[in-house]
């Protein structure tokens, strides 16, 4: 195809002339931001390369490590804070940690390696309490920033973003006191991590002040945070005579509605359940669930934000910002077992 035809289509496609065309490519002056910015476009979409002169020039490299991405709040998560990245001039590199795959360690070693300007970890072995600290505290000691999601460590020097666990336990546990469930139970995974820690604290709590309950822990069942984790989980609830149950991901929540049904239960008619996280799709589930919303945009934004801050010289911080989760009912959780029925 001629020169000539190709300042054409993209002129056509801008809607600009070809002159104008031209002037953009051959980067000469007298061209609006806007101008340019839909011919730039125009050669994306019809997919001509730009002229090396036009590529944005990028900030800098920054890692995100996040676990593998089955459970859609990791994908979500991702996606928010290569937004905001972008955003702000940078390019993100992505390491998704798949099981038996490269772990964490050789990721970190990898974005090093490549120069990276910081590396944001989303619930990695931050969140672990049998992990080994000194995997972050290398890096921070060689001054590369880094930030923490989802996961609390007072032995690392770094900044940590949260959900407040705690209130997010709260939250689920009030509403099914309100709807009248006197016997309620938590499924969660693993108890080395800081949120399941966090929310066994914030649920125990509730139990006490809203129920009389000073002995909860016959009604806390731990399992993987999967699916049939919360098949398994809720299964166990089930045997204990639970009529509503805290989950602590909306995966684990989707496997005990599977539970309750396996048991020819009806949810929200006899078994109410609430997840944790709200994502993506989790409002078209049947029933719709009733979840703790997990405040992503907030988090990846701050995370961003606090990670750039550094890039660009302020010293580190040992902070954890912790972020208010949100009780978002829908079809799961209905009223609990009539009185002397």
């Amino acid at each position: 195809m001629n020169g000539h035809a190709r300042l054409a289509d993209i002129a056509a496609q801008a809607g600009v002339s070809e002159a104008t065309v031209s002037r953009v490519l051959n980067g000469k002056p007298g061209v609006s931001a806007a101008t340019r910015q839909s011919v730039m476009a125009a050669l994306d979409l019809m997919g001509y390369e730009r002229p090396p002169r036009l590529r944005q020039r990028s900030n800098g490299l920054v890692g995100l490590v996040t676990p593998e991405l089955d459970n859609p709040i990791f994908p979500a998560f991702a996606q928010a804070i290569e937004k905001a990245l972008t955003q702000h001039g940078y390019t993100p590199v992505l390491c998704t940690q798949l099981p038996g795959g490269a772990p964490e360690d050789e990721f970190t070693e990898l974005l090093v390696d490549r120069g990276v300007s910081g590396i944001v970890f989303v619930s990695g072995l931050h969140a672990d309490t049998t992990a080994r600290m000194d995997r972050y505290t290398r890096l921070t000691d060689r001054g590369l920033p880094i930030v923490l999601v989802d996961g609390f460590n007072e032995h690392v020097d770094a900044p940590f973003i949260s959900p407040d666990d705690r209130l997010a336990a709260r939250l689920a546990v009030q509403h099914l006191v309100d709807l009248g469930h006197e016997r309620i139970g938590m499924a969660l995974g693993p108890r080395r991590f800081v949120p399941v820690i966090r929310k066994i604290e914030g649920y125990k709590q509730a139990m006490a002040e809203l129920l009389g309950v000073s002995d909860a822990d016959e009604l806390v069942a731990h399992s993987l945070f999967s699916v049939e984790g919360g098949q398994a989980a809720a299964a166990q609830l089930l045997l204990r005579g639970c009529t509503g149950i805290v989950c602590a991901s909306d995966l684990m929540a989707l496997g005990a509605i599977r539970a309750c049904r396996q048991q020819g239960l009806s949810v929200p008619g006899e078994v109410s359940v609430v997840g944790f996280d709200d994502s993506p799709l989790i409002a078209f589930t049947d029933p719709p669930l009733t979840t703790v919303r997990k405040p992503i945009g907030a988090m990846a934004s701050a995370a961003v934000q606090t990670l750039l801050e550094e890039v660009n010289g302020a010293p580190a911080k040992h902070v954890e910002l912790i972020f208010q989760p949100e009780l978002v009912v829908r079809g799961s959780t209905g009223s609990g077992p009539l009185v002397n029925r």
